[in-house]
């Protein structure tokens, strides 16, 4: 696995915040059933996933801020690209999009929760164990 010192790029990829290797989800995003599902632990540095119980709820307000930004892009979009058409076109195609980036929306928002407040920095000896010292 690479890896990248960069905690922005490591956060787009949904990696581990200590390693920057370790992957946050166990499966794809278009496995619909178990899309949000993460392993307790990082598999590269056993860094813990969940902080403390519960603390994904927080991120349902990040999510709200994807949606909310989906929708006025989408509603934009919908206004300048057809004219201005009824209101069910509107309705549709917001709900549509957005029903199709939930998988996106609550894997990124769980991402930034867990970078934004987990409370964990990245490490370089955790990325590289070659370069441990003792």
């Amino acid at each position: 696995m690479s890896t990248t010192d960069s905690s922005t790029l490591a956060a787009l990829q949904k990696r581990c915040p200590r390693c920057h290797q370790g992957r946050l989800f166990t499966y794809s995003a278009f496995n619909l059933t178990k899309f949000a599902d993460m392993p307790p632990a990082c598999p590269v540095c056993g860094q813990t996933y969940e902080p403390e119980p519960g603390f994904y709820w927080g991120a349902m307000y990040i999510s709200f801020a994807f949606s909310t930004g989906i929708m006025l892009v989408v509603g934009f979009g919908v206004y300048f690209l057809l004219n201005d058409p009824d209101t069910w076109v509107y309705i549709v195609s917001v709900a549509v999009v957005s029903i199709l980036l939930t998988p996106l929306s609550l894997r990124y928002s769980r991402t930034l929760m867990l970078y934004w407040f987990g409370g964990i920095h990245y490490d370089p000896d955790r990325a590289n164990p070659s370069h441990r010292t003792v």
